[in-house]
C-alpha cells in the first residue's frame, strides 16, 4: 500500500509539473492524448459532441434488431408480412439523418476551417524533412550564415546513458529521439512537411497535427503549444522496414530557454540539449524521488 501511494505522488508531481510533463501513449487508453493546444482542444470537444449523437443511433438500431429478431421470427410470423412501403416511416428516416448530419457538418466545418486558419503570422518556421526513417530540422531564420539544422532520430537503447536518457517514463522506448524538435511555449510555429524518399507523415496527437510527408513537395501546418513538457509523436504512413522505429518528438519549453538552446545549439547541438534537459529535467527528477520516498 505505500508504494502504491509513493506512486500515485510521483505521478502526481509529474502531472503537476510542467517541464517534467510527457504526452505519449499508454496502454489500454480510449481517449484521445490531453490536449496541448487550442486546435486539439476544439478536435477533443468535437469528439464528446458527436458521441451524444452516436450513442443514441447505436442503442435505437440494436433496439430496433432485437425487436425485429423477436416480433418478426418464424415461429410467430410462418407468414411474412408483404408490406411494401410506409409514408411516415420514409419521412422519419430521411429527415432524422439529414437533421443529424447538419448538427454534425456545421461544427465540423468550422474546426476544419480553424485548423488550416492560423490564429496570427508564425513567429518561427521549421522545415521537417522525412527520410527512412529518421527527420531532419532545419529552424529558417534570417540569419542565413549561421542555420540550424540537425537530424532526429529513435534513441537506441544502448545510448540512454550518453544522452541522458535514462529515465523511461519520460523518454519511452521507441519514441525517445537523440535530438529533439525544441520550440517555446505559447509561440506560433509553422512546420514545412516534406520527404526526400518515400511518403512518410508528420503527426502530433496532442497538437491535434498530422500531415503528409510527400517527395517533392511541401505541405504547411502549425501549432501553438499551450504546455510545456516533451510531447511524442511517429510518422504516420508506412514507409518501410523500419516504419515503427520513426518517432516525433518535441521539447517545448520557456521563452529564455529556448533562447539559450537555440543560440548554443548553432554551434553544438549535443552540447545545447545536454544544458537543456540539465535545466528542466533534474529538478523534477529529484521531486520524483521526493515522493517515492
Amino acid at each position: 500500500m505505500r508504494k502504491f501511494l509513493a506512486g500515485l505522488g510521483a505521478i502526481s508531481v509529474l502531472a503537476t509539473s510542467a517541464s517534467a510533463y510527457a504526452a505519449q501513449p499508454v496502454e489500454w487508453e480510449m481517449n484521445f492524448q490531453p490536449a496541448a493546444t487550442g486546435i486539439m482542444h476544439q478536435i477533443t470537444w468535437f469528439e464528446h459532441y458527436t458521441l451524444w449523437f452516436i450513442g443514441p443511433i447505436v442503442l435505437l438500431v440494436f433496439a430496433l434488431l432485437v425487436y425485429c429478431i423477436i416480433k418478426f421470427r418464424a415461429s410467430v410470423n410462418p407468414t411474412a408480412s408483404r408490406t411494401s412501403h410506409n409514408t411516415l416511416i420514409e419521412v422519419i428516416w430521411t429527415v432524422g439523418p439529414v437533421l443529424i448530419l447538419l448538427f454534425i457538418a456545421v461544427p465540423s466545418f468550422q474546426l476544419l476551417t480553424a485548423q488550416y486558419t492560423p490564429e496570427e503570422e508564425a513567429k518561427i518556421t521549421v522545415k521537417a524533412s522525412a527520410n527512412q526513417w529518421n527527420w531532419d530540422y532545419e529552424y529558417q531564420t534570417a540569419d542565413t550564415a549561421e542555420p540550424l539544422s540537425f537530424n532526429s532520430a529513435v534513441l537506441h537503447d544502448e545510448d540512454r546513458a550518453d544522452a541522458g536518457k535514462e529515465d523511461r517514463a519520460l523518454y519511452p522506448r521507441l519514441l525517445a529521439v537523440d535530438h529533439e524538435m525544441v520550440v517555446p511555449v505559447n509561440t506560433m510555429v509553422r512546420v514545412l512537411v516534406t520527404a526526400t524518399d518515400v511518403i512518410h507523415a508528420f503527426a502530433m496527437p496532442s497538437f491535434g497535427i498530422k500531415v503528409d510527408a510527400v517527395p517533392g513537395r511541401t505541405n504547411e501546418t502549425w501549432f501553438n503549444a499551450q504546455k510545456e513538457g516533451i510531447f511524442y509523436g511517429q510518422c504516420s504512413e508506412l514507409c518501410g522496414q523500419d516504419h515503427a522505429f520513426m518517432p516525433i518528438a518535441i521539447r517545448v519549453v520557456s521563452q529564455q530557454q529556448y533562447d539559450k538552446w537555440f543560440a548554443a545549439a548553432k554551434t553544438d547541438v549535443d552540447a545545447a540539449d545536454k544544458a537543456l534537459m540539465a535545466e528542466v529535467d533534474k529538478p523534477n527528477s529529484n521531486k520524483v524521488a521526493a515522493a517515492g520516498n
